[in-house]
């Protein structure tokens, strides 16, 4: 919405709130009632290791549903351009890094979040067999970790770095002697501002139009250890950070190839540092911390 907004664009922003987009019936009335000429499908049922490994059914079950449901709905709405957003778990665990859009179905993927991978994949062919069939220019982009403001911080389904900031900023405001935090910290991980992420979303619509997925992100990555010192240190917390080294770290690391999104034209202006301050901000205000 805010990149909507900087666009001058006419923009309406849904989701479970206000339509339930496991009813198809619903769905495709919506879109028949308002009929939009783009339509950004960035809805899913997402979450870390920990929600991914307790409700697979739902991981792969839900988010193909709301796929389906969109996609078949803004076809039948006459939609001229759609942008379905996957995620970088599309990749096999063991992929070649930095990760090529090539790569993708060349291996097994991360258990811990296979379940939500097929269901991005699946997505990712229904865009291609719409363009094959009928023409459409339709586009698939797989984001790498994001965060920023309105992110999941609940620590149960969140990602690793809402988890982050919301441990260090609670700690802070607690005065708590130690956080203590998944894993062994030793993951590399790459992480893009949300908001960096609507922009590029927005470019690619106008000058992205292939079949292939197109990889969104910063092109490098960090230790989850290193990640949780800047946290830390952007949230001023004094007290000593504990691994509990038997939960699990997930694929050892994944930073995705962006030459394609940047031989487009597109770079990503928002800093980790920058982008974890922010959204500090945005958390302690949000939470009254």
């Amino acid at each position: 919405m805010r990149q909507s907004t900087k666009q001058g664009l006419d923009f309406e922003g849904f989701n479970s709130k206000n339509l339930d987009l496991l009813d198809r019936d619903a769905v495709t009335n919506f879109f028949l009632k308002h009929r939009p000429s783009v339509v950004i499908l960035a809805a899913a049922r997402v979450g870390g290791i920990g929600a991914n490994s307790t409700y697979p059914v739902e991981f792969l079950s839900h988010n193909v549903l709301i796929q389906t449901n969109v996609m078949d709905a803004a076809f039948k709405a006459e939609t001229k351009k759609l942008v379905f957003l996957g995620s970088s778990c599309i990749y096999p665990r063991s992929a070649p890094q930095p990760i090529k859009e090539e790569f993708l179905l060349t291996g097994p993927l991360e258990p811990t979040n296979s379940a939500y991978a097929i269901a991005k994949i699946s997505g990712i062919e229904l865009v291609k067999a719409y363009r094959r069939q009928y023409d459409l220019r339709w586009i698939s982009l797989m984001p790498t970790n994001l965060y920023g403001p309105n992110d999941n911080f609940d620590l149960s389904s969140s990602h690793v770095l809402p988890a982050l900031i919301r441990r260090f900023a609670e700690g802070k405001a607690s005065s708590s002697p130690r956080v203590t935090l998944w894993g062994t910290g030793k993951p590399r991980r790459e992480f893009m501002h949300v908001d960096d992420l609507a922009a590029a979303t927005f470019y690619a619509l106008e000058h992205y139009d292939d079949d292939m997925p197109l990889n969104i992100g910063v092109g490098f990555d960090q230790t989850i250890e290193e990640v949780a010192n800047l946290v830390k240190r952007c949230a001023s917390y004094m007290g000593e950070i504990v691994w509990d080294t038997v939960k699990p770290d997930g694929v050892p690391r994944k930073v995705l190839d962006v030459s394609r999104m940047k031989k487009l034209g597109f770079t990503p202006k928002i800093s980790l540092e920058e982008g974890i301050d922010a959204t500090l901000h945005w958390f302690r205000k949000a939470n009254g911390l």
